[in-house]
């Protein structure tokens, strides 16, 4: 893989109260995916340095993994030792839920099979509780992933879980104040997240692969369809890869009138800089910050 083909940054935001010499006190969030990488450095509760990388060639795991060391080997402070804590959320679709009175440590690899196929040759397996769900997700991660972490990060000193644990916990923190118990919708690249909480309690969590646009539509009717959920009354909020006059948006509105995008995560304090971004994006990488 040539290096000019290995990764492209498609956006850098750094708050100038950001610098290098106090990584020390810095909170480090990593969201890898199969072909995409987003960064996020917190000082306690205020956003300092959010970036976006995808990686346009990538084909393999093992291809995943090269692009990545390059990234890692050319960026200015990625590979830094002395993080004050360091979140590593993996982005696949190797994982489960489940309840946490009926989690077992010692099945989770037969819980796995429910959902997935997992080389156990090729996948480590790990588990993440999530506190306001009551939920454990279990799940898979490449162990070539885990050997370019273990080669970074050499004394350990980071924390895994799984990218839908992020956005679990995102939505139960605002469906606690949310009385209309509306349809959660997160639009990856590429894949769409449905999640649904009713009376403090996730009722419905699950992602779906995307080929075409119709896709988003048929999911969202048929998720609506199985929780007696009112297509035109009910609320539907959208976070995700899409801007405000994006086609998506206009045509999930012939669908669903009361559509809106959703805000930030209220926790965590902005910058003017961070204003560029819309609010609706990166909900995923900044509700990191509750795991």
């Amino acid at each position: 893989m040539q290096v000019t083909t290995a990764f492209r940054q498609i956006r850098k935001i750094k708050d100038d109260r950001f610098e290098e010499e106090n990584i020390h006190d810095y909170s480090l969030l990593l969201n890898l995916g199969v072909r995409d990488l987003q960064v996020a450095v917190l000082q306690q509760s205020r956003l300092l340095y959010l970036e976006d990388f995808i990686f346009p060639s990538v084909t393999s795991t093992e291809e995943l993994r090269q692009a990545l060391l390059i990234l890692l080997e050319q960026h200015a402070f990625l590979k830094a030792g002395f993080w004050k804590d360091i979140g590593v959320a993996v982005k696949n679709q190797k994982f489960i839920q489940v309840p946490e009175p009926l989690f077992d440590a010692d099945a989770s690899a037969q819980y796995l099979r429910f959902n997935a196929n997992v080389n156990l040759k090729a996948y480590e397996i790990h588990q993440h509780t999530l506190g306001r769900s009551q939920a454990v997700t279990v799940f898979a991660m490449p162990k070539i992933w885990k050997q370019v972490l273990a080669e970074t990060y050499p004394n350990g000193q980071y924390r895994l879980f799984h990218h839908s644990s992020a956005l679990i916990e995102g939505v139960m923190q605002l469906a606690s104040s949310d009385s209309e118990n509306p349809l959660y919708v997160f639009v990856d690249r590429f894949k769409f997240h449905i999640l649904y909480a009713r009376d403090g309690k996730l009722i419905y969590y699950n992602q779906f692969s995307i080929h075409n646009f119709q896709d988003y539509i048929k999911y969202i009717m048929l998720v609506m369809n199985s929780l007696h959920i009112n297509q035109q009354m009910s609320k539907v909020v959208m976070w995700g890869y899409l801007g405000n006059n994006s086609p998506h948006y206009h045509e999930f509105y012939k669908y669903v009138q009361n559509v809106s995008f959703g805000s930030k995560p209220a926790h965590l304090q902005y910058g003017y800089v961070f204003d560029e971004i819309q609010d609706h994006q990166y909900f995923d990488l900044l509700s990191m910050s509750l795991l």
